[in-house]
């Protein structure tokens, strides 16, 4: 849940900042992007309602109390403190791990073979989802419902397609009422069952002529549109690929490395 504010938080502050890059100087050390970063990371509850602006004030003034009470932590010479030593070891191994880490990533090469090779052996698996563009017209009962399909009954094309938007929001009790019953593009997954089912079962510029019930009510279908439901292009799954390639061989070649070093380090497991 963190991570997910952290990353929210990171988004909305970006955009806010974009020309100030520079927020305040303290003893003419500069308060950037970065230190307002900090804070966001160790209090994240600060902009869980987004970066308003007094709370892009508050996150400046922890940042400039923690430049002040960093100035002060060195004045008192705590880097002699043997606390501050052996923390100051561990920082330097994670910090070295991380930059080892991503020379590593950087390192990784995916070729054009490798991407092609994926695609072509994995096809079954790189299949664009069926979608359809619907609209709906929501009614209470089923008398109603089938009122509305006698009213559309006989209409095809245009015609069917402008007097199910009049009807819809005329008559129907759906929040999409207002657009026509439109519902835009979906998926199967994305609508109860016994509407989806309704809905993909039609062919394009077809409508349902008897009630579909649901739990929201008797719902009249216009399906208009349909796409998908075959393999990605090469081209539109290319990026795709070559990213989950790249992040792969990444992973195994750390993993080979740490397994490497564990035939000659003495590891003891308490």
């Amino acid at each position: 849940m963190k991570k997910q504010i952290l990353s929210i938080v990171t988004a909305s502050f970006l955009a806010l900042s974009l020309n100030a890059a520079v927020f305040a100087t303290v003893d003419e050390d500069e308060i950037n992007d970065q230190d307002m970063q900090a804070i966001l990371a160790q209090m994240p509850q600060l902009a869980q309602g987004g970066i308003t602006p007094d709370v892009k004030k508050q996150i400046i003034d922890q940042a400039i109390d923690r430049k002040l009470l960093a100035k002060e932590a060195m004045k008192s010479g705590i880097e002699k403190d043997k606390a501050f030593q052996e923390a100051l070891v561990e920082v330097k191994k994670n910090l070295a791990l991380e930059v080892w880490m991503k020379k590593v990533y950087d390192n990784v090469v995916v070729s054009e073979a490798d991407i092609k090779k994926y695609y072509d052996e994995n096809k079954n698996k790189l299949v664009d989802p069926k979608q359809i563009k619907a609209r709906h017209i929501l009614l209470k009962t089923q008398e109603d419902a089938k009122a509305v399909i006698a009213e559309l009954k006989g209409l095809s094309g245009k015609a069917l397609n402008d007097k199910f938007i009049e009807l819809a929001k005329a008559k129907s009790t759906g929040p999409s009422a207002p657009n026509g019953g439109d519902l835009g593009w979906f998926n199967e997954r994305m609508m109860v069952p016994e509407f989806s089912q309704a809905a993909f079962a039609l062919k394009d510029g077809a409508m349902t002529q008897t009630p579909v019930k649901t739990s929201f009510g008797h719902h009249v279908i216009l399906k208009e549109e349909s796409k998908g439901g075959g393999v990605v292009k090469y081209e539109e799954a290319k990026e795709r690929i070559k990213n989950g390639l790249h992040m792969e061989k990444f992973r195994v070649s750390v993993s080979d490395k740490a397994q490497e070093l564990r035939k000659t380090a003495k590891i003891i497991i308490k």
